[in-house]
């Protein structure tokens, strides 16, 4: 049985034909907006859901007993509002459907026309401020997690007056604005070197951002216990490979290690983009013949370190992929080390961070769907 072709679309689940009857009078008789199908029992109600805007539900269905037909009607509404029927003598059926997840119930007989309009328009508002609240809720939960994973990646550094001066920036995607697996950190050794990390669990989600955390943490742990470089590397991917949720999850990372008089420093390479040196000679991204592969792709790994030495007024750029991996044309081409080589080189050194991914923004196309971290390291001697 179909009513008129316009507003809002109603499933009547009701096998009694005076009953069937008497709802699309009344709705006739107010001149309802509402578009009626009806069926008889809760199988075909179930076999035609979702895609409608309120269920009519009567509880006394011939094959659904109690609230049976209820509770499988509400697994397959989707988005659809919930109005029970029930008869004069049955209103306490109405309040525990109420309590089983129906957004409200009309006694047979006690309604008329408007009534009854007006009550389906009610739990479908009602339901829509369900769906809102919900959403909020796990929107809050979202955002309460984001916060807990960004102070697990994202630490203040142990640095002392003396130390090279530290900038940072990082931001999520801008598609997903949730905590990928990027992560880094910087801390003070007993000699005065400053320790840096910057790395980039693969993948994106709540998993690989809490194994960045867990990254972050122990290489903190093993740097200040005084472990040599090399010992940190290879305790670090055994560590990834127990705490990993997946095989094939792998992390990208690059190390260094700045001498307390700032002149020279050691650079580790696991899979991760070339720092990019800036001095006197301009900027250009360190040679990569040290370079060894990321945590987790080959157990007995190994990793040696770039000597480096540096002059007066240096400053040492070190970001993850997500920087340099934006689209700069219509065809497939990225930006690349060598494309961020030149934005580096525009931009003003005391504002360098900042001002690099604004200009990464202008040059890439769309928006930076990867997480991006930056760190930048300056002379202060």
């Amino acid at each position: 049985m179909a009513g008129r072709v316009a507003g809002l679309r109603v499933l009547l689940v009701e096998d009694d034909d005076g009953d069937a009857v008497l709802v699309t009078a009344l709705l006739d008789e107010v001149g309802a907006p509402v578009d009626v199908t009806r069926v008889r029992t809760a199988r075909e109600a179930v076999a035609v859901l979702p895609g409608f805007d309120c269920v009519l539900l009567d509880l006394g269905l011939p094959d659904a007993s109690g609230l049976d037909g209820l509770r499988r009607i509400l697994e397959r509404a989707g988005q659809a509002a919930v109005l029970v029927l029930t008869g004069h003598d049955d209103e306490e059926r109405g309040i525990q459907a109420l309590a089983v997840g129906a957004q409200d119930y009309l006694v047979k007989g006690q309604v008329d026309g408007s009534l009854l309009l007006r009550g389906i328009r009610y739990a479908i508002e009602r339901r829509r401020a369900e769906d809102t609240h919900r959403q909020l809720r796990e929107e809050r939960l979202l955002a309460q997690e984001t916060a807990r994973l960004e102070r697990g990646l994202l630490p203040s550094p142990l640095l002392t007056e003396n130390s090279p001066r530290l900038t940072s920036r990082y931001r999520p995607g801008q598609r997903r604005m949730q905590l990928g697996g990027d992560f880094f950190d910087a801390v003070t050794g007993a000699d005065g070197s400053l320790h840096v990390v910057i790395g980039d669990v693969c993948g994106h989600g709540p998993d690989e951002a809490a194994l960045g955390v867990c990254l972050r943490i122990a290489w903190r742990t093993l740097v200040l216990a005084g472990l040599p470089d090399e010992q940190v590397l290879n305790t670090l991917q055994e560590l990834l490979i127990h705490e990993r949720h997946r095989e094939g999850i792998f992390t990208t990372l690059c190390m260094a290690t700045i001498q307390p008089d700032q002149a020279a420093a050691a650079v580790y390479l696991a899979g991760h983009p070339s720092p990019i040196l800036i001095d006197d000679g301009g900027p250009r991204p360190l040679p990569r013949d040290r370079a060894g592969l990321p945590l987790g792709v080959l157990s007995d790994a190994k990793w040696s370190a770039l000597e480096l030495a540096l002059s007066p007024g240096w400053s040492l750029l070190l970001y993850t992929d997500g920087l340099i991996e934006g689209r700069i044309g219509a065809g497939s081409d990225r930006l690349e080390t060598e494309g961020l080589v030149e934005l580096v080189a525009r931009c003003d050194r005391p504002n360098l961070v900042r001002e690099l991914v604004a200009a990464v923004e202008r040059t890439t196309v769309g928006d930076l769907d990867d997480d991006l971290a930056l760190v930048l390291l300056e002379d202060t001697r």
